[in-house]
């Protein structure tokens, strides 16, 4: 398996790599990447990785293979084995490692499975992601005789959590890791924690039984919105399938889109680190850039994708940063990558500081009119054209548009979004007004220029 390997041309992805397990994705695959990216951990000046994998059912034969490879290159590998994303980020910290890979699908269907990458502390994603196919391709390894040690890093990083949250009083508090690799860590958690915890869809399945580990779609939180209706919860957080990302509910049964529990997390971090920079994605409401800056912090709006936001915090020093799809990352008091179950902590000690629930804070928080994301299908390079053709088109109207990842434009109703995504064959939209007219306007501006561009508009426009 040491020779020249091809990778199918879908699977290299802008961030990670993803496919569906023994179509576009095999474990020769996986030990090509375990080599690949191996002898770019032996090129920086490392000598070891650290090692990872999610609960579903393909991932410990695809962690093997990886291991392999990276063994093949001289390299020794600290294996953490099963848990979330985030452990396997702070195990790179925890253990002086440098560098990882964990094998996880993230929330794609249990047929799905892939790796996210760290290279010498940094992420690993864009162009670095395509060299490693180049370097398969030519076979141009690094060579050597690795090792492989386990290491059980779950009681250290349940500490470092539980060490955010010190209740002063009982809440009750519903939790939903979707049956996803999150699952053992939080009941480890909540032993650590006061207060009442019931957790749903607890037990690591890779074939997702309870619902699809996406807590970005609002049917994969009915269950966690039954639980805390039939509990009377407090509040109720979901997980993504490997943990980076959260989802929360109210007692009321509300659910707090990522932009809206950045307004909470911006208060917070504002209050210790006055005039601060806050980052959040384009798709992002206006309403939480306004409050930053009401608060006195400076906001900056950045590209969607887990890998430039992080890039970006560093590059800024800012201690907060988040996007709509549940990503969260703190470089206060934690390590600057996005942890779902840290943000969630994070937010239990918020309520309790401030003595309030999230219903309180919820109710706080100005009404807008808005869609959610949506996204619809368009052809791979048809999809970039597009947001050209629509950009080409504002820039001749005069309109008032920010560019920094596809075209987000602002009228006197509020501010629409049309970018092309960098992961799937998909637009992505989104309209954001201070009334329901005034959103009617905005679909009806938006639907115009995709019509002009032979696109049909998706539901919700």
């Amino acid at each position: 398996m040491s020779g020249p390997h091809s990778f199918d041309g879908t699977i290299l992805r802008e961030y990670d790599i993803r496919g569906v397990v023994d179509d576009t994705l095999t474990t020769d695959d996986a030990y090509a990447v375990g080599r690949s990216f191996g002898s770019c951990v032996v090129e920086s000046g490392g000598d070891q990785v650290a090692l990872g994998y999610d609960g579903r059912l393909t991932s410990p034969k695809l962690a093997e293979a990886v291991v392999e490879g990276l063994m093949a290159c001289g390299l020794h590998v600290k294996r953490v084995n099963m848990g979330p994303t985030p452990m396997l980020s702070f195990a790179i910290r925890h253990l002086d490692t440098g560098s990882g890979i964990m094998v996880t699908g993230s929330h794609n269907p249990s047929n799905y499975n892939g790796f996210k990458m760290t290279l010498a502390g940094k992420p690993f994603f864009g162009e670095a992601i395509q060299r490693l196919g180049r370097i398969a391709k030519s076979a141009d390894y690094a060579s050597g005789t690795g090792s492989v040690e386990d290491i059980d890093v779950r009681e250290d990083y349940v500490e470092v959590l539980a060490r955010e949250h010190q209740p002063l009083r009982m809440a009750r508090v519903a939790w939903d890791p979707g049956n996803g690799a999150t699952g053992e860590v939080l009941n480890m958690l909540c032993t650590r924690m006061p207060g009442h915890h019931h957790v749903i869809n607890g037990i690591v399945d890779g074939t997702f039984p309870g619902h699809h580990p996406d807590p970005t779609v609002a049917e994969n939180l009915v269950d966690l919105q039954n639980h805390i209706a039939e509990n009377e919860c407090e509040l109720g957080i979901a997980f993504d399938g490997d943990g980076d990302r959260i989802g929360v509910v109210d007692g009321k049964g509300r659910i707090l889109w990522a932009d809206q529990l950045m307004m909470l997390f911006a208060e917070d971090v504002l209050r210790e680190d006055p005039g601060a920079t806050i980052i959040a994605d384009v798709k992002s409401s206006q309403v939480l850039f306004d409050e930053i800056a009401r608060l006195g912090g400076v906001p900056v709006m950045w590209k969607t994708g887990h890998s430039l936001i992080k890039s970006k915090m560093a590059e800024t020093g800012a201690p907060l940063a988040g996007e709509m799809s549940g990503h969260i990352f703190f470089a206060d008091r934690y390590f600057g990558f996005d942890d779902g179950l840290y943000a969630a902590v994070r937010l239990l000690g918020l309520l309790e500081r401030q003595g309030v629930t999230l219903a309180d804070l919820r109710d706080r928080i100005p009404e807008v009119q808005n869609t959610p994301e949506l996204r619809f299908p368009c052809d791979e390079t048809r999809k970039f054209e597009v947001i050209g053709e629509v950009e080409a088109r504002l820039a001749a109207a005069g309109a008032d548009v920010t560019g920094i990842d596809g075209v987000r434009v602002n009228t006197e109703d509020g501010w629409w979004l049309l970018r092309a995504s960098n992961t799937q064959d998909v637009l992505v939209a989104r309209c954001e007004a201070r009334d329901l007219d005034g959103l009617e306007r905005l679909k009806r501006e938006l639907v115009g220029h995709l019509e002009a561009c032979g696109i049909s508009a998706p539901d919700g426009l």
